[in-house]
């Protein structure tokens, strides 16, 4: 499978200014709380095919933030992320196929030192060359997990019957990265 249009071989550097990893989780049943990440790092190396390519992404557990002081100091604690236990989240892709106008990014995604693979559904959204001449590329995902399944177990019983804390997390990304320099 050919790269998409613009891109260039080479190592392209994570945007973090441009960029955005944050998740929605159901809360008590009635809402949804969302998060995003603050600190993460990633490369995606773009080879002469799709097969060639690769991405890879660290982020840092005790990053996380919601809006709520209280909030984030939970989730980065053991009930949840345990952010002194296992300060990094990291994800590896595995393989990228081409569904029209979309892609399928599968990769090994590592939560509490346990990894699953997991699906993200993609679009690529171009590439760009800003006022100050670098060049930009731009992709989105989402794909949804268990959060059983990565070790994150916490829940509280409602009066009214359900839990606090949903089991599906939707994880999202919006992702800049810079093209390799030319030198």
């Amino acid at each position: 499978m050919s790269i998409p249009t613009g891109l260039t071989t080479g190592t392209w550097s994570f945007d973090p200014a441009h960029s955005e990893i944050g998740f929605t989780v159901r809360h008590a049943g009635i809402s949804k709380v969302r998060g995003s990440f603050a600190d993460v790092d990633a490369t995606m190396v773009v080879g002469s095919s799709l097969e060639d390519s690769k991405v890879t992404a660290t982020i840092k557990t005790v990053s996380f933030q919601s809006g709520d002081e209280n909030r984030d100091a939970h989730v980065r604690s053991a009930d949840f992320f345990d952010a002194e236990v296992f300060p990094e989240m990291t994800f590896t892709s595995t393989s990228v196929e081409t569904k029209g106008e979309t892609y399928k990014i599968a990769g090994d995604l590592t939560i509490r030192g346990i990894t699953q693979p997991v699906v993200l559904d993609a679009e690529f959204n171009g590439v760009a060359v800003d006022p100050f001449g670098a060049t930009r590329a731009g992709i989105s995902g989402q794909t949804t997990i268990s959060r059983k399944d990565f070790g994150l177990t916490w829940n509280a019983a409602l009066e009214a019957g359900g839990v606090l804390v949903g089991d599906k997390v939707t994880i999202s990304v919006d992702a800049a990265f810079v093209a390799p320099s030319a030198n």
